[in-house]
């Protein structure tokens, strides 16, 4: 089953506010639009380390999770393979903080 905050993922895809990938996302970063980064299960730490240094010298407010999906199934749910994402509107990353809290209440993680 697909968790709810993927298919809002989706929406804010269509509307044009996500940066997904590494050049993408750093780029969002750097232009502080980035209000939520999200990494895949499978990242690197490398990676990870990079986008939040970044991320913590441009935009010092911006929140960072660590999601259960894979880079496949982030592809194979919103049609691009990326390892990395930038939610670039405060009202999707609000909404997308507020499910995923949901579901970790729901599953007890």
């Amino acid at each position: 089953m697909q968790s709810k905050y993927i298919s809002l993922l989706g929406l804010a895809r269509r509307a044009g506010r996500l940066s997904m990938g590494h050049d993408t996302v750093l780029e969002a970063v750097k232009k502080k639009k980035s209000k939520l980064i999200l990494f895949t299960s499978d990242t690197s730490e490398r990676l990870r380390k990079e986008i939040e240094n970044e991320a913590e010298r441009y935009c010092k407010d911006v929140k960072i999770r660590v999601i259960g999906e894979t880079m496949d199934e982030i592809h194979f749910m919103l049609g691009y393979r990326a390892g990395v994402i930038s939610v670039n509107d405060i009202n999707f990353v609000l909404r997308i903080l507020e499910l995923t809290q949901q579901e970790e209440n729901a599953y007890g993680d």
